[in-house]
C-alpha cells in the first residue's frame, strides 16, 4: 500500500501515491462491465459504486458518507452523489431526507426516494448498469418548487487529495486541478454558513469548467473517471468556501419539468485482474520480547496466492537475516478482505525488524525490553499541553496558541438547540439571564477535540483516567512548565513538578469553577455560532478576550468591555448525571493532589461530598440531550460513590456502592473498571457478585476476540472505534489484576497492537508520532496545515458500509476517522502504562 513512498507531508506524497496506485495495473488497461453484486454494490475489478449504502451522520449533518459513492482501487474517492441546494455544500448545509431505498437484484436497479420536507420537494434517484458504466437519473414527480430554481442540482463530490497533480478534460478541452484553491468567487446576497465566516458579504465559487463530458485524471488509470451528461455539468472547487470542501461536479435541475430531468453516465476505469496489494498489519511501535507477536496479512478477496511471510532482522550494516518465515495461519474473510495470521512470538531477540510478503514490505519496528516505557511521552509531553484551554502554550520557536477565551462565558439562551449537541432547556437553572456574563469560568479545562469547546463530560472522564494512571503507576515525568498564575505553558521545559499532576489540576480547576459559578456542573462552554466553531488557527484569535456588553456596538470597547458578541456560551441546564460525573472526578482529584496542591484537593473533596449529599436527598434532574449531559445516571452515580469511597473510606459511600450495584451488574462491561476499584473497601458479598460478573465478561471477551482477525471490538458507527478498543484493553488490565485466574492479560497487548498498526485497511499507527509510520495528517486544530499533533489518538478505522475499512491519511477532515479527542489520549496513557507494568513483571500474555 504505497509503503515506500510515505513521508511527513501528504501534499508532497501525491505524485508518489499516484505512481503507487498505477503500479499494479496491466498494460491492457480497459473498462470491465459493472454488475450489482454482494452487499448491493455495483462491482467491476477495482471499482465499486455504492448507491445510498450509507446515510448522512445525523450527529454533524454532512459527513461526506452517503449518496452515490465511488471506491476505486481500494480508495473511496467520490461521495455525496445526491440533489443538494448549493454548488459546494458544507457541513451545515441542508440535506435531503431518505424516504425509501429499493433494490431490484434481477435488473440491477437501485432507487432512492428522498425529500426536502421544508420545501415540499420530493425526488427519485435511479441507478443501473449500462454499457458505458453506471447510469444515474434524477426524476421529479412534481415540478421543482420556485424557491429552489437555480439552487437544486445533482452533485457528485471528489476528494481533492485524490486529484492533486492531476488534469481533466471537459468536452475534449484540458484543465488542471489546483493544489490550493484559487478559482473565481462571486458576491451573493446572503453569506453561506458553511463558509465559516462571520463577517463580510456572501460569496460563492464560480465554476472552474463546464461541459457535458468530463474525464478526470485521464493519464492515471487508478483515478480515471468520466461523467457524461445530457445536461450541462459544472466543476467547482469547494475549498474556496471551506477548507474541508471537495471538488464538485454539478448539474442544475430544470424548472417547470417533471419525469426524468437529468441523466448522467458514470464510468470509473476498471482493470480486469486488478488486485489490491497486501497489507501487513503489525505494531509500528514494536513488541516486548515476551509478548505475543502476531502480524495480520490482509489480502484482496481475489488474491489466492500462498503468500509466505518473512520476518527479517536488520543488522548494523543493513544486512538482513531471516528470523522466521512461513505461510501463516489462514483466518478467513472479514469485511471485503481475506486474512492470514503470522505468529512470530518465538522471536524474542531485541533488535530492528521488518516483515515482508511478496513485494509488500513494512517499515522497521523494534523488539525491545523497554518498548512501552516511553510510548506515552508524546501524549503527555505535547498533545495535552497543546489541548490546554485558557493558557498560552509555547514550544521552542513555536507558539501553539495564545491564552484564549479570557472572556468566558455568556449564559446560553433558553429553549435553544445549538450546534455540536448542546441544548439549553426552558430555564437557565442559574441566577444569570440569557446573554449575561457568568464570571469565573475562564480557567482550566482542555479543548475538547479538533474544536475549541470545553465539554464537561469529557473533562471529568480525562481527570479520572489520569488519576487512575497516577495511582496505579506513579509517572513522575517532568518535561513541561505549567504556570497557572501566568497562564503560561512551555513544552520541553521542566519545572520540578510531575506533569501528570499538573494536568489533573488543570482539568479540575474548570470543574470547580463551574460549581463555584452556578452551583452545579454544566454541559460545557461552546462557540456561539458556526463561524467560531469552524475556526482554524490560533484559538486566541477567535475572540477579543473582552467580556461582552450588549449595550455597546459591535467593535466598540469601553471600560474593558466589548460590544462584539464573540464570547462563548455556557449551557447550564441541570443534569444529575453531569453532577455525579463531576463529583467522581473531584473525589479522584482530592486523592491525587493531596500533598501536591492541598488547597485544591480539599476544595475538590468538600465540593464532591456536599453535592453528592444534595443529589442523594432530592429527585434527580434528568435533563438529557445528545452526548453533553452525562452518561447513564446509574453509571455516573455508581462512579461517584466508588471514587468518594476510595477518597474517604466512609461507610456512607460503601452503602451507596452496594445500593447501586444491582443496577450496574446487568451492564457490567460498561462499568467494570469502576466496580473492581471498590473491591478493597467492600465486603466479601460484593466481591462475590463482581466475580460472577467478571466470569461473564471473560466469556464475552472470548466472543469479541473471535469476531475479527484482530481480537478487539471493531465498531461500525459513524465514529470509529479506537475508544472502544482502549476501554477493552484498560478493562482487561484491571480485571486481570483483580482476578488473574479468570481474566488473561492478552487483550492489553492486542489493543495496543491494533492502535499501533495491526488493524484493517492499513498498517499505520493511530497515535501521531508513536511508531515508525503514524498518523501525520489528522483532524486537530491544525488540520488546515495537513499536519498532526504528536501524541494525539485518532478514532481509527471507520467501516463504510457494507464492507470498506477506511482511515484517510491524506485527508484529515473526516472527523469520525481522524479527530483527536482528549479522553482517548488519557485512556492511551493508562493502557501503555499497563502494558509496561505487565512486561516488567515478566508476564507473558496468552496468545
Amino acid at each position: 500500500m504505497m509503503k515506500a513512498c510515505w513521508t511527513v507531508r501528504a501534499l508532497a506524497l501525491a505524485a508518489c501515491a499516484t505512481a503507487a496506485i498505477a503500479q499494479p495495473l496491466a498494460a491492457q488497461d480497459r473498462t470491465a462491465p459493472l454488475q450489482l453484486g454482494e452487499g448491493e454494490i455495483y462491482r467491476a475489478p477495482g471499482v465499486d459504486w455504492l448507491v445510498f449504502s450509507n446515510w448522512y451522520d445525523g450527529l454533524f449533518a454532512d459527513a461526506k458518507i452517503s449518496g452515490v459513492e465511488l471506491i476505486q482501487q481500494g480508495e473511496r474517492i467520490a461521495t455525496n452523489g445526491d440533489v443538494r441546494l448549493s454548488s459546494t455544500p458544507g457541513q451545515w448545509d441542508a440535506i435531503g431526507r431518505l424516504v425509501e431505498r429499493r433494490v431490484d437484484a434481477k435488473t440491477g436497479v437501485i432507487e432512492a426516494e428522498l425529500e426536502y420536507p421544508d420545501h415540499d420537494f420530493r425526488y427519485l434517484i435511479r441507478s443501473e448498469p449500462k454499457a458505458g458504466g453506471l447510469q444515474v437519473t434524477v426524476s421529479l414527480p412534481q415540478a421543482l418548487p420556485a424557491a429552489l430554481a437555480g439552487r437544486a442540482g445533482f452533485n457528485l463530490e471528489f476528494q481533492p487529495s485524490a486529484y492533486y497533480h492531476e488534469a481533466f478534460l471537459v468536452d475534449g478541452k484540458p484543465g488542471g486541478f489546483p493544489l490550493y484553491p484559487a478559482s473565481e468567487m462571486t458576491l451573493t446576497p446572503e453569506r453561506n454558513a458553511a463558509s465559516g465566516r462571520a463577517d463580510g458579504p456572501g460569496a460563492e465559487p464560480v465554476a472552474m469548467a463546464m461541459g457535458k463530458r468530463f474525464v478526470l485524471a485521464p493519464s492515471n488509470p487508478g483515478r480515471r473517471v468520466s461523467v457524461t451528461s445530457d445536461v450541462p455539468v459544472s466543476l467547482y472547487d469547494g475549498r474556496n468556501q471551506a477548507q474541508n470542501g471537495w471538488f464538485v461536479l454539478r448539474s442544475l435541475l430544470p424548472a417547470g419539468k417533471t419525469g426524468t430531468v437529468m441523466t448522467w453516465t458514470l464510468d470509473a476505469n476498471s482493470v480486469p485482474g486488478w488486485l489490491r496489494a497486501p497489507v501487513i498489519g503489525h505494531s509500528q511501535l514494536g513488541y516486548a520480547p515476551g509478548e505475543t507477536k502476531i502480524a495480520t496479512v490482509e489480502r484482496d478477496a481475489n488474491d489466492r496466492s500462498a503468500g509466505a511471510v518473512r520476518l527479517l532482522r536488520v543488522g548494523e550494516d543493513g544486512h538482513e537475516t531471516v528470523a522466521l518465515q512461513g505461510a501463516g495461519k489462514p483466518w478467513g474473510d472479514y469485511l471485503r478482505y481475506r486474512y492470514t495470521k503470522f505468529d512470530f512470538s518465538s522471536v524474542r531477540t531485541p533488535g530492528v525488524y521488518v516483515l515482508e510478503t511478496g513485494k509488500t514490505r513494512t517499515a522497521p519496528f523494534r523488539i525491545a525490553d523497554d518498548l512501552y516505557a516511553s510510548a506515552w511521552h508524546p501524549t503527555l509531553d505535547v498533545y495535552f499541553p497543546v489541548a490546554m484551554d485558557h493558557m498560552f502554550v509555547n514550544e521552542a520557536y513555536r507558539v501553539w496558541h495564545g491564552d484564549p477565551h479570557r472572556d468566558d462565558a455568556l449564559q446560553a439562551p433558553v429553549n435553544h438547540e445549538h450546534i455540536d449537541l448542546y441544548r439549553q432547556g426552558p430555564t437557565t437553572d442559574t441566577k444569570f439571564k440569557p446573554g449575561e456574563h457568568i464570571p469565573g469560568l475562564n480557567v482550566g479545562g482542555w479543548l475538547d477535540a479538533g474544536d475549541f469547546d470545553i465539554r464537561t463530560q469529557t473533562q471529568y472522564a480525562v481527570i479520572r483516567q489520569m488519576v487512575q494512571s497516577w495511582e496505579d503507576f506513579r509517572p513522575t515525568r517532568d518535561t513541561t512548565s505549567i504556570d497557572q498564575e501566568r497562564r503560561h505553558v512551555e513544552i520541553h521545559v521542566p519545572d520540578g513538578k510531575p506533569d501528570l499532576l499538573q494536568q489533573i489540576r488543570h482539568g479540575s480547576l474548570q470543574l470547580i469553577a463551574q460549581f463555584d459559578a452556578v452551583g452545579h456542573a454544566i454541559h460545557g462552554i461552546v462557540e456561539p455560532d458556526v463561524a467560531q466553531y469552524t475556526h482554524l488557527g490560533d484559538a486566541v484569535t477567535k475572540t477579543d478576550g473582552l467580556i461582552h456588553d450588549w449595550r455597546l456596538k459591535p467593535g466598540e470597547v469601553k471600560n474593558g468591555r466589548s460590544g462584539t458578541p464573540d464570547d462563548r456560551w455556557a449551557f447550564t441546564s441541570k443534569s444529575s448525571a453531569l453532577n455525579y460525573g463531576s463529583i467522581a472526578a473531584l473525589a479522584a482529584t482530592a486523592r491525587a493532589l493531596k500533598g501536591f496542591d492541598d488547597d485544591l484537593a480539599a476544595r475538590s473533596l468538600e465540593t464532591a461530598e456536599r453535592i453528592f449529599a444534595k443529589e442523594q436527598a432530592q429527585a434527580p434532574d434528568t435533563f438529557s440531550h445528545g452526548n453533553t449531559t452525562g452518561g447513564p445516571l446509574e453509571s455516573e452515580r455508581f462512579a461517584a460513590a466508588v471514587e468518594l469511597l476510595q477518597a474517604t473510606r466512609k461507610p456512607v459511600y460503601a452503602e451507596a456502592v452496594a445500593r447501586e450495584w444491582p443496577a450496574i451488574a446487568p451492564n457490567f462491561a460498561r462499568d467494570a473498571d469502576v466496580a473492581v476499584r471498590a473491591l478493597p473497601f467492600m465486603p466479601a458479598s460484593y466481591r462475590a457478585g463482581v466475580e460472577q460478573a467478571v466470569r461473564g465478561w471473560a466469556k464475552q471477551s472470548e466472543v469479541i476476540a473471535a469476531a475479527n482477525p484482530y481480537g478487539v471490538p471493531i465498531t461500525t458507527g459513524g465514529w470509529a472505534g479506537n475508544g472502544a478498543v482502549l476501554d477493552y484493553g484498560n478493562t482487561t488490565f484491571l480485571l486481570h489484576r483483580a482476578f488473574p485466574e479468570i481474566v488473561k492479560a492478552d487483550a492489553v497487548f492486542r489493543a495496543l497492537a491494533y492502535l499501533h498498526g495491526n488493524h484493517p485497511g492499513s498498517d499505520i499507527s493511530f497515535v501521531s508520532g508513536v511508531g515508525t509510520r503514524s498518523k501525520e495528517v489528522a483532524y486537530g486544530n491544525n488540520r488546515a496545515d495537513m499536519s498532526f499533533i504528536a501524541g494525539g489518538v485518532v478514532p481509527g478505522v471507520l467501516i463504510v458500509k457494507p464492507d470498506l475499512p477506511e482511515n484517510k491519511e491524506d485527508w484529515p477532515y473526516f472527523w469520525g476517522q481522524n479527530e483527536y479527542v482528549v479522553n482517548t489520549g488519557a485512556a492511551y496513557l493508562q493502557l501503555v502504562h499497563a502494558a509496561h507494568a505487565l512486561t516488567q513483571q515478566g508476564a507473558k500474555p496468552a496468545g
